[in-house]
């Protein structure tokens, strides 16, 4: 079943690139989250995506967010494209794709390359009580998420 805004987020916990344990009901406790789903690291569009965050940082902070991305590739090039890419938030991965599979963000047939099982790339807004606020699923693997519409939904956050 597709993910629905309103509904409870599914919680994961998933590894960083420093092999440390992060798992969205820590996150929630102290800051909205925007989930951000990406298909493979060294990408040109999921090096535009994650950059255009990298460069609004100070914006999501203000918005008191948390940005959190999510690819199936190993932790260890995760940590090496983050490294690269000056990246100021957290890298997970979900090389099991369990958390993919829960956020309807998986592709079983890439459509590029004919590569199985590689992350859609998608964006949510989490709330602090885990309420799915925006939800964004492209089956475009060349289009990036709607940063405006994320910002919104960040600025509505706490109104309700």
């Amino acid at each position: 079943m597709p993910i629905q805004v309103g509904q409870q987020a599914p919680d994961f916990t998933l590894y960083n690139t420093e092999k440390q344990e992060v798992s969205l009901k820590d996150l929630i406790s102290k800051s909205n989250v925007v989930l951000l789903f990406f298909p493979l690291a060294f990408t040109g569009v999921c090096t535009q995506e994650l950059c255009s965050a990298r460069d609004d940082i100070k914006k999501y902070e203000k918005l008191n967010a948390t940005i959190i991305a999510i690819s199936v590739d190993s932790l260890f090039s995760l940590g090496k494209f983050r490294e690269e890419q000056k990246l100021p938030f957290d890298l997970l991965s979900d090389f099991n794709k369990e958390i993919s599979r829960k956020y309807d963000s998986l592709y079983e047939d890439f459509p590029l390359f004919g590569l199985k099982g590689v992350t859609k790339r998608s964006a949510f807004v989490i709330d602090k009580q885990g309420k799915i606020k925006y939800a964004e699923i492209l089956d475009d693997p060349g289009k990036i998420p709607d940063f405006d519409k994320v910002k919104q939904a960040l600025e509505n956050c706490d109104k309700s």
